[in-house]
């Protein structure tokens, strides 16, 4: 039985379009992050990471790096690179200190239009500022 040229070039084009979606996401299956006891900020995005020593929330620093750091595995690595140390095709985010709190915060939630996906819809602003804490914990690269 042959198949038709139609449906090889129908049946091509869905493929490609998948294809597409999945890049254009990167290639991370959004994970869910348990935020535990972490103090709960609220709805009102914060624009200035309340987990950092010293923050508003300081005193939870050690538990933000912990949930952080397994959020970070679940969502970030994948592109990111372990422990946050990129391959160079996506920035090394323990260089970033030039992106303030609020710049952070935008580009997670809103995502860029060269591939970082929003996390807006999978990530509450507890595992964002974890996932800061976390990679502020981090040794600087030599």
């Amino acid at each position: 039985m042959a198949i038709s040229f139609p449906f090889k070039a129908l049946a091509m084009a869905a493929l490609l379009g998948a294809t597409g979606l999945v890049i254009a996401h990167g290639n991370v299956t959004p994970q869910a992050v348990d935020t535990g006891d972490l103090p709960v900020l609220g709805a009102e995005i914060l624009f200035e990471n309340p987990f950092r020593e010293g923050g508003s929330h300081g005193d939870a620093s050690a538990l933000a790096v912990q949930i952080g750091e397994s959020a970070y595995a679940g969502n970030c690595a994948a592109c990111h690179g372990i422990r946050a140390m990129s391959g160079g095709l996506t920035p090394d985010l323990r260089e970033l200190e030039e992106w303030d709190d609020e710049y952070y915060m935008g580009r997670v939630q809103n995502g860029t239009d060269r591939g970082m996906p929003s996390w807006k819809k999978t990530l509450d602003q507890n595992a964002i500022w974890a996932i800061r804490t976390y990679v502020e914990s981090l040794p600087k690269p030599e």
